[in-house]
C-alpha cells in the first residue's frame, strides 16, 4: 500500500483544466430554450405539488379520527389533488399530441419543416 501511495505522490503537479467552454458560452441561451425549460419546469413542479397534496390529504383523512368535517375536508383536498394531476398530465399529453400531429414540439419549441409554396 505504501509503494502505491508513494508512486501516486511522486507524479508531481496535477493540472486540472476545463474540457469544454460551456461556462464561457453564455450567448448560447436562446428565448426558445428558456421558454421550453420554463414550461417543463412548471409541469414538473405542478405535478409534484399535486402529488404531495394527495399524500397530505390522505394523511389528513387517516388522522381525522372519524370527525365528519375533517373527513370531508380531507376528501375535498384529495379530490382537488387528483383533478390537478389529471390537468397536468392532460396538458403534457396535449403537448405530445400537438408534437406528433403538427410537428411543433411545445416542450422544446422545435418547429417542423413548413415547406415552400411553389407557384
Amino acid at each position: 500500500m505504501m509503494t502505491f501511495l508513494s508512486t501516486v505522490l511522486a507524479t508531481g503537479n496535477i493540472n486540472i483544466t476545463a474540457v469544454g467552454t460551456s461556462t464561457a458560452n453564455i450567448g448560447a441561451f436562446t428565448l426558445s430554450g428558456i421558454v421550453s425549460w420554463a414550461v417543463t419546469a412548471i409541469l414538473v413542479v405542478a405535478g409534484l405539488i399535486f402529488f404531495f397534496m394527495l399524500i397530505i390529504g390522505g394523511l389528513r383523512w387517516i388522522m381525522s379520527g372519524g370527525d365528519k368535517a375533517a373527513t370531508e375536508s380531507a376528501r375535498g383536498q384529495i379530490t382537488a389533488a387528483l383533478i390537478g394531476l389529471v390537468i397536468v398530465f392532460s396538458a403534457w399529453a396535449i403537448a405530445q399530441l400537438i408534437s406528433n400531429i403538427f410537428g411543433i414540439n411545445i416542450l422544446q419549441l422545435q418547429f417542423g419543416n413548413i415547406g415552400t409554396l411553389s407557384s
